[in-house]
């Protein structure tokens, strides 16, 4: 027959010292108990448990010495309240670390990010039709897992959170990670390491939510919540740079150069299409180069670009955008004689032959934007528009619909973005949109005090 446990009064200094010498207890729960043993000089406390699902043997673990004084907070002495709450701690982390590795190794927040990086690496791959190193890889790799030495970079070692469990991890862990961060690295590169670490955490505690805390998921998104160390450091990287609003004059500029270099370097037309169509919808580069030959709608005046993959979940369909004639003239090469479901924009592969000689081997579509990295510093040094980036074509069409005065929201859906995203990052140039609008509105409202005095009409 089990032993009924004899609970004793600890809970006060004063109690303490009527009581024998020897052990007491006090029930924490139906198989944990803290424990006082007092001595002849002093007293501590101690905790022994039992975790479920562990087998019958109960463990002990000490807790600290006990302030046998007063009832108050005292360095290196423990009151009831104290012991008791860090025996509860101590009790619940025991019991996680053997739900945690019931079924195997703890999961690690190195094994959450590797089995992550597998999965963008796998989704690039299929996308681009080749292997490589994700941006999530990348990032991930440098700043959580470490790397070996790479050509003239050094290696860079691990950072202690890849070695927590996640079954431990706490704010500390995940504070402590961001502000070890680099100071001078920018706000927005930040918030896109976060992102996926935040991504890998949570991917991993779906995958085994038996073994690990409910409020893991909170944890996560509290410490990812605070503002990190170097987040005001670069202000502007949430906001569209005003340098790279470009004028509809700049733009016809900027395609000029594009049709000058597209001519000099053997492009066939391949590299003014992309541009144009950049430049024509507002579009991410991830988005126009997934169009298909049967988005180019003629007769309807407009192209479908498909919509973006950012976020969760598969998506599909695409978002109507109106164009000039102008440009469906441009992506007549591309359409002309092709099957709709042919990818519309395609460009020459070459393979190296021989000392600075290459051989075309085919045509298929642009893979990633890193492609338009050498003809893109090309073409803008020639339009005299040198540090202007491809993401301005975006912002520039994005503020070109907020000064027509179109609804945000239609300016948002246009773009495939959210009005708050919209409000955010160009809250200049709605304020300065707007500004036309509200000019209309206004009427004379101080009367002439000269002989022709106008009368305003009253309230009925």
């Amino acid at each position: 027959m089990a032993k009924v446990l004899k609970e004793a009064e600890l809970t006060t200094a004063k109690a303490r010292s009527r009581l024998p010498l020897g052990e007491h207890a006090r029930r924490l729960d139906a198989e944990a108990h803290l424990y006082y043993r007092k001595g002849v000089r002093a007293g501590v406390w101690f905790i022994r448990w039992r975790n479920w699902g562990a087998g019958a043997n109960y463990k002990q673990a000490p807790i600290g010495p006990a302030n046998d004084t007063n009832d108050k907070p005292t360095e290196g002495l423990l009151t009831y309240m104290q012991a008791e709450r860090a025996a509860r701690e101590h009790v619940e982390r025991a019991r996680a670390d053997v739900q945690a590795t019931a079924e195997g190794p703890a999961v690690t927040v190195r094994k959450a990010v590797e089995t992550y990086i597998a999965r963008r690496d796998a989704r690039d791959e299929g996308r681009k039709g080749r292997k490589g190193r994700s941006d999530a890889n990348r990032r991930l790799s440098r700043h959580v897992l470490g790397q070996g030495k790479r050509g003239k970079q050094a290696a860079i070692p691990a950072s202690p959170l890849a070695d927590v469990a996640l079954h431990a991890l706490s704010d500390d862990d995940l504070a402590k990670w961001r502000s070890g961060l680099p100071a001078d690295m920018r706000a927005t590169t930040v918030q896109r390491l976060i992102n996926d670490l935040r991504a890998a955490l949570n991917a991993a505690y779906a995958a085994n939510r038996a073994r690990l805390p409910a409020s893991l998921p909170g944890t996560i998104k509290h410490a990812f919540a605070a503002p990190a160390h170097n987040d005001d450091a670069s202000g502007d990287d949430t906001v569209a740079r005003e340098s790279q609003i470009l004028s509809d004059a700049d733009i016809a500029g900027l395609l000029r150069a594009t049709r000058q270099i597209d001519a000099t370097d053997g492009w066939e037309g391949d590299l003014f299409r992309l541009v144009v169509l950049l430049a024509a919808t507002g579009a991410r580069f991830s988005q126009v180069v997934r169009m298909r030959v049967g988005d180019v709608q003629r007769l309807q005046g407009r192209v479908r670009v498909p919509v973006s993959r950012k976020g969760r979940g598969s998506k599909g369909g695409a978002t109507p955008v109106p164009v000039g004639n102008d440009v469906l003239d441009a992506l007549l090469p591309a359409s002309t004689g092709r099957a709709n479901d042919a990818i519309l924009l395609e460009r020459w592969r070459h393979i190296q032959v021989g000392p600075a000689k290459w051989e075309r081997t085919g045509r298929g579509p642009w893979r990633n934007v890193a492609e338009l990295r050498r003809p893109w510093i090309a073409l803008t040094a020639k339009a005299g528009l040198p540090g202007v980036i491809p993401y301005a074509l975006r912002h520039s069409s994005i503020v070109r619909g907020i000064r027509a005065n179109l609804p945000i929201r239609l300016v948002a859906a246009v773009h495939d973005t959210s009005a708050q995203m919209i409000e955010r990052h160009y809250a200049k140039w709605i304020v300065s949109g707007l500004e036309e609008l509200v000019a209309k509105a206004v009427v004379p409202l101080v009367p002439d005090e000269g002989g022709n005095v106008v009368s305003l009409t009253r309230r009925g």
